[in-house]
């Protein structure tokens, strides 16, 4: 389950006494602060920041811990992600660590400028002392505490569980946490962290290791993985594999226990709508509404087409009167007579009259091309002068003569054109009502005839296109090329392309350079620089073939793919794109849920060059340098495991087998989860802070001012009182 936050304001901080300590469990990942004594945190929250600015009034604000996802929205927080103040479990950005300090005593119910409590605050193992002294310092100055202790969160979760007898005073505190994972080993009650043994391997590393594998598995879903929800996918589904080989192979082999493992998570998912054909009244409805659109048009250009005729009779009626005129007037006056009307001649106006007739008769639909009429006539009728020899005619009958042979020889080639065209579309008709009835026939077998003559086809002009770029293929004995390359086979402009190029590079070579000095030498880059190439030819009937093969494949076998010529400028056939359902919308997890888990045991797999966690109770015994084996069985018979990471099922089970390889044969081994490996460490520093001998572990801030920090590097907490 995901761990919840607590964020509401207390309203009981002045019930409670001055003397009452303050418990802080700072872990790298969450934040608990509550009073001594009670069995619950009062305020639990991520322990992050966040900075952006209001998107309305640009103002920088601070938001602590986790918040909801609605309220951002009205922030910029492209620039600003979350923030901690650790690093590898220690903290070291304390203007960070001031922010939270602040939201927690304020969500705590504190009220006033200085915090009147004792505080007991957890630190990680053998924490630097510098961290140390800026954590009092901060305390000190900024909230005004009277006295502060350190301890160390893995001890007081062991002492909290041996408490409650699950674990003995002998024994070893295993706690993969979030961004560390430690061992300390326990003698007679009291933690020895000279034996203590760490690797900066934990909770942060798999979830951020599970969220690299999901975007690498499904990269069009990036936006949906993000560190919140795949933290509580790793919570929910991971878990440590007994034997990680064994395992991976079964879902290798596709095993039925691997599909029984498998889990799913459906993203949201909204099925496209379905389109429903229309009814028989919905398509009469749309045809009736289109064929009286279509009458509207009709009328509109019948009224166009009336308009435009009565306005051309009009003008035709305007130039037959003007004509009938100039027929009562002299030549001498037609250019005074006709100076208002915009025409400079008769010949003008008959030459208009004439053109406003055509125009009139195509109005009205009775013009006829003077080809049609001459098709119509009888062909004696229309090349009457072809057979009458030349000397019997005069000069106009010989240009006549000449204009008639020209329309026969036309008229003859389209004639010949187009039966050319009728044989060729019956021929073709008839080779596809052949392939048809072999199609229908035996479907398979007619695919597989297709794909075999597209495949030679192919060959056979790449086979060309080879020859023709580089030359033949055949060598001879030594390797080398024995048949006519690419510079003997070239056309007579190519070849006059190459002759250019290697005269002017050999005058070149000859004395003085003065290329350029004449105005002639420039034309010898336009003569180069002309397309005179034959590589544009028309397409062959090769290529025709191949094309009409391709098409035939592309309709009849949905997994055809055409082939991309090499060289070829054409983009590729983009796929058929197939509508999206409900399983492009699934998260599969399989092998993800112990393949990230397993880098506790393996970190060098994401280039963490440290042991693994069964390892650490080996590396950590050895380091008490003590020849005592009755310690190291009893210390083996009481191993607790706590933290954050602990919860992963199977992780006692492979612990206990890593580490039952790593000692004598016989020995006893006894591996034990914590009562609540998240809580017991707030909790046993609770209770460690209600005993009455704690303020004897306390230093005031007097203490500190007098001894400095130097003091703080001997402190230790005495966990047994």
């Amino acid at each position: 389950m995901p761990f919840i936050s607590k964020i509401e304001r207390q309203s009981d901080y002045n019930r409670f006494s001055s003397s009452t300590p303050i418990v802080i469990d700072n872990g790298a990942s969450y934040f608990r602060i509550g009073w001594a004594g009670e069995a619950e945190p009062r305020v639990v929250f991520r322990n992050i920041v966040q900075r952006p600015r209001h998107k309305a009034t640009g103002e920088t604000v601070t938001i602590v811990g986790d918040h909801d996802p609605a309220l951002l929205k009205y922030f910029d927080c492209t620039r600003s992600g979350p923030r901690s103040a650790f690093d590898s479990d220690v903290v070291f950005q304390f203007e960070i660590m001031e922010y939270i300090l602040d939201f927690a005593f304020d969500r705590l119910g504190a009220t006033g400028s200085e915090i009147n409590h004792p505080v007991l605050i957890t630190e990680c193992v053998c924490n630097p002392v510098q961290s140390r002294s800026k954590m009092a310092e901060l305390l000190f100055e900024t909230y005004g505490v009277p006295s502060i202790a350190f301890g160390v969160d893995a001890s007081f979760s062991y002492k909290y569980n041996q408490q409650r007898r699950v674990c003995d005073k002998d024994g070893l505190a295993m706690c993969p946490g979030f961004a560390t994972t430690h061992v300390i080993p326990f003698v007679d009650g009291e933690p020895i962290y000279k034996g203590s043994c760490r690797t900066n391997i934990g909770g942060f590393h798999v979830t951020d290791y599970l969220k690299q594998l999901l975007s690498l598995k499904y990269p069009y879903h990036l936006a949906r993985f993000t560190w919140e929800k795949v933290e509580d996918l790793k919570m929910e589904h991971c878990y440590v594999a007994q034997d990680y080989v064994s395992e991976a192979r079964l879902f290798q082999k596709g095993a039925k226990e691997a599909e029984e493992k498998t889990k799913m998570w459906q993203l949201p998912w909204v099925p496209p709508p379905v389109e429903e054909p229309p009814s028989e009244e919905e398509i009469a409805r749309k045809a009736a509404i289109r064929e009286k659109q279509g009458q509207r048009l009709r009328e509109m250009a019948e009224a166009k087409r009336s308009s435009k005729i009565n306005e051309l009779e009009n003008e035709l009626r305007g130039l037959e009167f003007l004509l009938n005129q100039l027929g009562h007037v002299q030549e001498s006056d037609v250019p005074s007579f006709l100076a208002e009307t915009g025409y400079v001649s008769r010949q003008e106006v008959e030459s208009a009259r004439n053109k406003n007739v055509q125009s009139l008769r195509k109005a009205k639909g009775e013009q006829k091309s003077e080809q049609d009429e001459i098709e119509k006539t009888d062909p004696n009728e229309k090349y009457t002068l072809i057979n009458v020899p030349d000397d019997m005619l005069t000069t106009e009958q010989l240009l006549e003569k000449r204009k008639q042979l020209s329309i026969k020889s036309m008229s003859d080639g389209r004639q010949r054109l187009k039966q050319k065209r009728q044989e060729e579309e019956q021929e073709r008709g008839r080779k596809q009502q052949l392939e048809e009835e072999r199609r229908l026939a035996n479907p398979e077998l007619y695919v597989e005839q297709l794909r075999a003559s597209y495949n030679d086809l192919s060959e056979k002009l790449n086979q060309r296109k080879r020859l023709k770029t580089n030359g033949s293929s055949s060598t001879n004995g030594n390797g080398l090329a024995g048949s006519v390359g690419r510079g003997e086979r070239l056309n007579a402009a190519q070849r006059e392309r190459m002759r250019l190029l290697t005269t002017a590079a050999f005058d070149r070579g000859k004395g003085e350079d003065t290329f350029g000095a004449k105005d002639e030498d420039w034309q010898l880059y336009k003569l180069m620089s002309k397309d005179n190439d034959d590589d544009d030819e028309e397409p062959d009937e090769d290529s025709i073939e191949l094309a009409r093969i391709s098409s035939r494949l592309q309709e009849l076998d949905p997994t055809f793919v055409p082939k991309v010529e090499t060289g070829s400028s054409q983009p590729a056939e983009v796929p058929r794109v197939r509508p999206l359902t409900k399983e492009d919308f699934q998260i599969v997890f399989g092998i993800e849920r112990f393949r990230c888990p397993e880098i506790l045991f393996s970190p060098n797999w994401i280039g963490v060059d440290q042991v693994g966690l069964d390892e650490m109770a080996g590396v950590s015994m050895r380091r008490l340098s003590c020849n005592n084996e009755r310690l190291e069985e009893r210390m083996t018979k009481s191993i607790l495991v706590t933290g954050g990471s602990s919860l992963f099922p199977g992780i006692v089970e492979r612990l206990e087998a890593g580490i039952r390889m790593i000692r004598p044969c016989g020995s006893p081994i006894k591996i034990i989860r914590a009562l609540d490996p998240v809580m017991d460490a707030w909790r046993g520093a609770s209770a460690y802070a209600s005993t009455p001998g704690f303020h004897t572990q306390t230093f005031t801030r007097m203490d500190y001012y007098e001894k400095g920090e130097d003091w703080l590097r001997n402190y230790q907490l005495k966990y047994s009182l």
